[in-house]
């Protein structure tokens, strides 16, 4: 798929699990397991999927995944495969390296969604892509290096903390828009400045959902996370963006569904949903 002047790609990182419980909320498991059913301990399959834009002067890589800096209990505990797929081989399917990367946009700082920054190499953690500029929202970085108790737990200093001492880090300050073409979306119910990019060339518009919109099964409104920080942000938050996306056809891109990439949105006269599925090249 090409939209203005990059060629877009969708790059899965890993296969995981999260409690399904945690992951819906308030909704209750008799309806979200018809969407994503759960295993013998609780949880749904799910992946997380990048997105790569490639244009003749960058290769932009949004965010980057689980990595594998796991330890034994913890890839257990999150059923993390990085084996039958992952960021390195998702990339080479296509031609790339770690090495062409010009940008990482780190949408929030959790785990899942940057753990893939850095890597191991000879025992000692280095960055993954060594020729990248890292763009985080100025917010995120605050709450993420000083976080509240229930967020202690999402945030990883090992993700970022060599990227910081190599001055590899741009840090965003509100909307401004940092690479070509570019929009960003500043969401608070999930976390405190996830920054959602937008890419349009006026014909077609791709929004990245990040964790405002997971899965397709976290497109009707009240279907929000138990991570959220601020459940009723996050309604609001889609609320205010699903109409305009289906009226103007947007492309949603899902950072964690297992069987959808990207869709479009219809709306039935109660619940917004996934109304045609959108294949990118995977």
């Amino acid at each position: 798929m090409k939209i203005g002047d990059y060629t877009l790609y969708s790059i899965v990182t890993s296969k995981f699990g999260l409690d399904g419980g945690a992951m819906f909320g308030i909704i209750p498991k008799v309806l979200w397991e018809k969407k994503a059913p759960a295993d013998e301990k609780n949880r749904i399959a799910m992946v997380t999927r990048s997105l790569l834009l490639v244009s003749d002067e960058r290769k932009i890589l949004v965010d980057t995944g689980n990595g594998n800096k796991w330890q034994e209990r913890f890839k257990k505990i999150y059923d993390i495969d990085t084996e039958s797929v992952n960021l390195e081989k998702s990339l080479a399917k296509y031609g790339f390296g770690p090495e062409d990367i010009t940008d990482v946009i780190c949408t929030h700082l959790h785990f899942d969604h940057v753990g893939g920054n850095t890597k191991y190499e000879n025992r000692r953690i280095v960055p993954t892509f060594p020729n990248a500029t890292f763009w985080m929202q100025k917010e995120n970085w605050a709450l993420a290096n000083s976080p509240s108790e229930k967020d202690q737990g999402s945030f990883m200093e090992a993700d970022w903390k060599v990227l910081a001492e190599n001055e590899m880090i741009q840090l965003v300050d509100g909307k401004e828009e940092f690479l070509p073409g570019i929009k960003i979306f500043l969401s608070y119910g999930h976390t405190t400045g996830q920054m959602l990019p937008r890419i349009s060339d006026g014909n077609t518009t791709l929004f990245y959902c990040g964790d405002l919109i997971p899965t397709t099964a976290h497109i009707p409104l009240p279907w929000v996370m138990a991570y959220d920080i601020q459940p009723t942000v996050t309604i609001q938050e889609k609320k205010s963006l699903l109409p305009g996306a289906m009226e103007e056809k947007w492309i949603l891109f899902f950072e964690h569904d297992p069987r959808y990439q990207a869709c479009t949105v219809g709306f039935n006269g109660k619940h917004y949903y996934c109304e045609s599925a959108v294949v990118i090249s995977e």
